[in-house]
């Protein structure tokens, strides 16, 4: 019966669940020597799928642009299924915040990188992420707000 109570953590399926390329001002935008500006902002999110199942989201969105101009816009989801049990409340936080986004993010650099290539640009290498340090300003940034998770 004690196996009952054994910690769970397993990875049930990563998978791209979305992804968008946009490039409005194509083709004039494509003919501008200037070097564009490129503005990257990363998400992260949790929530529960099932009775000891979670869903873990890494979101990134790439903009780029030339003055006022977009050369392309690129969102993209990518997002991993885990089995997460029977381990005590406190860890449950770093866990989907930290240690399931390590094991997504791999997947959502790939993605990323590829559909900017295929869309024929150079292809925007995300940079490593250090999640940890990434959750600890997240919950420092709620301890400040009076919010706790």
């Amino acid at each position: 019966m004690a196996e009952a109570l054994d910690p769970v953590f397993q990875i049930q399926r990563v998978y791209l669940k979305e992804a968008s390329l946009e490039q409005p001002n194509s083709p004039a935008i494509l003919l501008a020597s200037e070097q564009p500006t490129v503005d990257i902002q990363l998400a992260v999110a949790a929530e529960p799928a099932a009775e000891g199942v979670y869903e873990v989201a890494v979101s990134a969105t790439v903009h780029t642009k030339i003055g006022e101009k977009t050369v392309f816009l690129v969102e993209c989801k990518q997002a991993g299924i885990f089995e997460i049990r029977n381990l005590p409340d406190e860890q449950m936080g770093p866990i989907m915040g930290i240690a399931c986004p390590q094991i997504v993010y791999p997947y959502l650099r790939g993605n990323v990188a590829d559909l900017i290539s295929r869309a024929g640009f150079p292809p925007v290498h995300l940079s490593e992420i250090n999640f940890q340090a990434m959750y600890e300003q997240q919950q420092a940034q709620q301890q400040g707000n009076g919010t706790t998770q």
